[in-house]
């Protein structure tokens, strides 16, 4: 058996409904109904994203979130979805740069994650 790469990634947030709304209304993922009143999921038909309350005993101010794991979603507006974050003042973390994966840029959602965006698969 070889087991498969991650179909499931989810942040621990500090408020539940504004990182929802960020996600949907900011970054314009399609939310997707779940049965857990303390997650909020995304999905694209193929991964799904959520974001949630914290897990029992998570202080979510003990450090840097996420610090060592990288998250990259893959849009193929990229350039566009730049242009929309930094038009709504959130953070652009890494700049644009043309890498391996075509145009590549890394923005801080609102719990402070870094979030990488590529336009190639």
């Amino acid at each position: 058996m070889t087991i498969g790469g991650p179909d499931f990634v989810s942040f621990q947030v500090r408020d539940l409904d504004a990182s929802a709304r960020f996600y949907a209304d900011v970054v314009g993922m399609t939310r997707i109904p779940v049965p857990n009143p303390h997650a909020a999921a995304f999905s694209d038909g193929t991964t799904t994203f959520a974001v949630r309350t914290p897990v029992e005993g998570m202080d979510l101010d003990a450090g840097d979130l996420g610090r060592g794991v990288g998250v990259w979603f893959r849009d193929p507006d990229a350039a566009g979805l730049h242009t929309r974050l930094a038009d709504a003042g959130v953070p652009i973390t890494v700049a644009p740069v043309d890498g391996p994966f075509g145009f590549t840029f890394a923005f801080a959602d609102p719990d402070g994650y870094t979030v990488t965006v590529h336009e190639r698969a």
